[in-house]
């Protein structure tokens, strides 16, 4: 979080940081410090060929890989956690913040997120997010905007095994 605040302290970016109780998923998060799913952008790493790049959208979406494929131009896929532990080193695994910038990654924003005033994102940890102007964010980060992203559907109900 360190490396983020200073980056934003020395561009002089406005944000709040909100510290939260320990939660995992983007959703969770967003519960925990009272923003709609729309509002909290997860970062998903991606494997784009050979390269790692970061998909920003909404807590409360999922990462549409045909459509990703379709903007990236090449073959993309979900990274592991094994795949990609090393590549945020001050960062809790699954909490890095989606500034692919500061670790010279390409960042793919899916278009919902334009159009919020502000965004809030996970900042190297699990129990803070960083609340912030999208503008702000667009104007460091110069992400690909693309719309790759879709609603999350609960998965079909199983029934229990006898």
């Amino acid at each position: 979080m360190d490396r983020l605040r200073e980056y934003l302290d020395t561009n002089g970016i406005r944000y709040t940081v909100i510290v939260h109780s320990k939660a995992y998923t983007a959703q969770e998060i967003a519960a925990a410090v009272h923003v709609p799913g729309k509002a909290m952008a997860k970062t998903v790493v991606a494997k784009a060929g050979d390269q790692f790049a970061l998909a920003v959208l909404p807590a409360h979406h999922r990462v549409d890989l045909r459509e990703l494929r379709a903007a990236v131009g090449a073959p993309v896929r979900l990274a592991t956690e094994a795949e990609f532990q090393g590549l945020f080193p001050e960062c809790e695994l699954g909490a890095m913040s989606p500034f692919g910038n500061l670790y010279n990654l390409p960042v793919w924003v899916a278009e919902p997120l334009i159009y919020d005033d502000e965004i809030v994102f996970n900042c190297g940890t699990h129990s803070a997010v960083i609340r912030m102007k999208y503008a702000d964010f667009a104007r460091l980060v110069q992400p690909h905007v693309a719309n790759f992203s879709m609603l999350q559907t609960s998965p079909p109900r199983r029934e229990p095994v006898a």
